[in-house]
């Protein structure tokens, strides 16, 4: 699962992708489900809520239910199929954050790639419209954990190598889509635990991503 990640910084993704003119980015170091972000596709980045809000729902709110998609069972309903078909993108972060169960409690860890200062996650998105309003949101799909995150948790982001992203928003078939759906390799990620300010979507600060006791 990843229920909170951060994107810090946008000049790699302003050069390859360009950006917007009308969102002005500030660095997130606490996003959470609803918020609006930036995604690729395959027609160029785009800005997306986190959420995904299926077609053919009544309510938004649905969206916040399904912020991840579990990638081994994407193509089991026709709704889900259909999406990570025809509809993937590459959800951008800097790291993302992980939960551990400590007795009673919960441990909050700030993850990240050792080799890619900017990553990507494999996502999905749809189009919602319903009583004139049309919000295009957007899914984190999550696989089995590699050998660090075991420890913390039992689920993580896909997260892409740089030689894949373009691989995964042109992949033909689910073939070639379960292909890119794996864990991260093992030892590729740096991972610490961080304070608990974290939890409240309220502070949204530098120090989120420090080492406890920095």
């Amino acid at each position: 699962m990843c229920g909170r990640y951060a994107l810090i910084g946008i000049d790699e993704l302003k050069d390859e992708y360009g950006w917007p003119a009308d969102f002005e980015f500030m660095p997130n170091y606490n996003i959470a489900p609803t918020q609006n972000m930036p995604v690729v596709t395959d027609k160029g980045l785009e800005i997306m809520r986190w959420g995904i809000i299926p077609a053919w729902a009544k309510d938004e709110k649905i969206g916040y239910r399904l912020i991840n998609t579990r990638s081994e069972t994407v193509f089991d309903k026709p709704m889900w199929k259909g999406i990570v078909t025809k509809k993937r993108c590459l959800i951008p972060a800097n790291g993302f954050y992980e939960w551990q169960k400590q007795g009673d409690s919960k441990q909050p860890f700030y993850i990240r790639t050792k080799d890619q200062k900017l990553f990507m996650f494999a996502g999905i998105w749809e189009t919602w419209k319903h009583e004139g309003i049309e919000i295009n949101t957007y899914s984190i799909l999550t696989t089995e954990p590699n050998r660090e995150m075991v420890s913390i948790h039992d689920r993580m982001p896909v997260i892409l190598s740089k030689q894949d992203h373009v691989k995964w928003l042109a992949a033909d078939g689910r073939e070639q889509i379960e292909s890119l759906l794996l864990p991260y390799q093992d030892n590729g990620l740096e991972m610490y635990p961080v304070g608990k300010d974290v939890n409240s979507v309220k502070v949204n600060e530098a120090k989120l991503i420090l080492p406890v006791g920095r």
